[in-house]
């Protein structure tokens, strides 16, 4: 801010003080209108900026969720005679090769008992292989009995192969397979066809 000075004579103000003061308070007054006016503006404007921002934002939020529902319910249509259609492969696969079942289809007329396990077990890991992809759509409780109750099969008819030889008649292998069997509290592979039956009734 200028300072007006006096002048020593009679305490009159300088004129060319007084009027550099006049155009300090001038510019003064007129910033603060300036400011002023500036604020009446930016606030107001601010204001409807953030509600329409916030309105858009709202607004496209439940646009996207509208957009995920439909989504979801395309992705439900088609994933889920898929996945059905999985759950019914690996049922079917499960009951293919139980041992029972399997010995049934396997053995041929003449077929020694090596030649027997070796078709058994080729058969079981072959149509594993088939089934692999279906790991996707099941869950992963249901695919892990799946491969424990495979497992245990091969372990089945290995051991069953110790008790016969081999050039033995593949009959031979056959019996004491469903034998062994037989003496199981629960089938692996029935464990397995249980389980995703049960999940297939919760899922669907």
């Amino acid at each position: 801010m200028p300072q007006v000075k006096r002048c020593r004579l009679g305490g009159k103000i300088d004129p060319k003080e007084r009027k550099n003061y006049d155009i300090w308070a001038f510019s003064k007054t007129r910033n603060m209108e300036i400011l002023s006016n500036l604020i009446l503006i930016i606030v107001p404007s601010g204001v409807v900026f953030l509600t329409t921002f916030y309105i858009l934002k709202k607004f496209f939020e439940n646009e996207e969720k509208k957009r995920m529902v439909e989504l979801s319910k395309v992705n439900s249509a088609t994933l889920t005679p898929i996945r059905l259609q999985s759950y019914e492969r690996l049922v079917l696969y499960m009951e293919r090769i139980t041992p029972d079942n399997l010995v049934m289809r396997t053995y041929r007329k003449g077929m020694n008992a090596q030649k027997l396990r070796e078709d058994l077990l080729a058969t079981i890991r072959t149509e594993f292989e088939h089934n692999l992809s279906q790991q996707i759509y099941v869950s992963k409780a249901g695919w892990e009995l799946v491969k424990a109750a495979k497992e245990e099969v091969i372990q089945l008819i290995n051991v069953a192969a110790t008790k016969v030889q081999e050039n033995d008649s593949g009959i031979e292998l056959s019996k004491v397979v469903v034998t062994m069997t037989s003496h199981l509290d629960r089938v692996p592979t029935q464990v397995a066809i249980d389980y995703l039956k049960k999940e297939v009734g919760q899922s669907f």
